[in-house]
């Protein structure tokens, strides 16, 4: 059985700069450490919001690390430097844009601007990239939102297994998957 590494990418100028503390990236694994009731480990980067680099970190993240769940933060605004989304759709071989809908469908129950934010999802070999928002509040609510049909994503790529504690979140897979 395949060992889950799940990635953790922060793109942010100010925080890779160290000008603020990266509570985004505390944020998910914290969620995670509550979500999943099976063994992983996770390989963390902070890096600037330069689109080729958010690139090359995912790439590395995928095909040399394995990471069968990458979740980023931060560049999913409108602002000039959010390239989060660009980035990983030049690098995936397929979108799955029902996360994004999902996600800002339920930031708009909370934030009139999560109209705003452009979460995407895409696969890239045996990975799946979800990119979240920046503040930690917002990224909690996408993945209560979302994190239910992931498990089941990732087997279909070929992913490690990912049970969940259903206490908590529950993941969803068919009868007989």
């Amino acid at each position: 059985m395949k060992k889950l590494t799940i990635g953790i990418l922060t793109a942010s100028d100010r925080a890779s700069q160290g000008i603020y503390k990266d509570l985004s990236a505390k944020a998910i694994k914290e969620t995670l450490n509550e979500y999943l009731s099976c063994e992983f480990e996770t390989i963390y980067r902070c890096i600037a919001d330069e689109q080729e680099q958010i690139e090359q970190n995912l790439k590395e993240l995928c095909d040399q690390h394995s990471c069968s769940l990458i979740l980023t933060t931060g560049g999913t605004g409108p602002a000039k430097r959010d390239v989060t989304p660009e980035a990983t759709e030049a690098i995936c071989e397929k979108m799955l844009p029902g996360f994004g809908e999902l996600m800002r469908s339920v930031s708009l129950q909370y934030v009139p601007t999560a109209i705003l934010s452009r979460q995407s999802a895409g696969i890239r070999g045996c990975s799946l990239i979800i990119n979240l928002p920046g503040k930690p509040k917002s990224i909690r609510e996408c993945l209560d939102a979302v994190f239910a049909a992931v498990p089941y994503c990732v087997d279909l790529i070929g992913g490690a297994y990912i049970t969940t504690d259903d206490s908590v979140i529950k993941s969803f897979r068919p009868k007989g998957s």
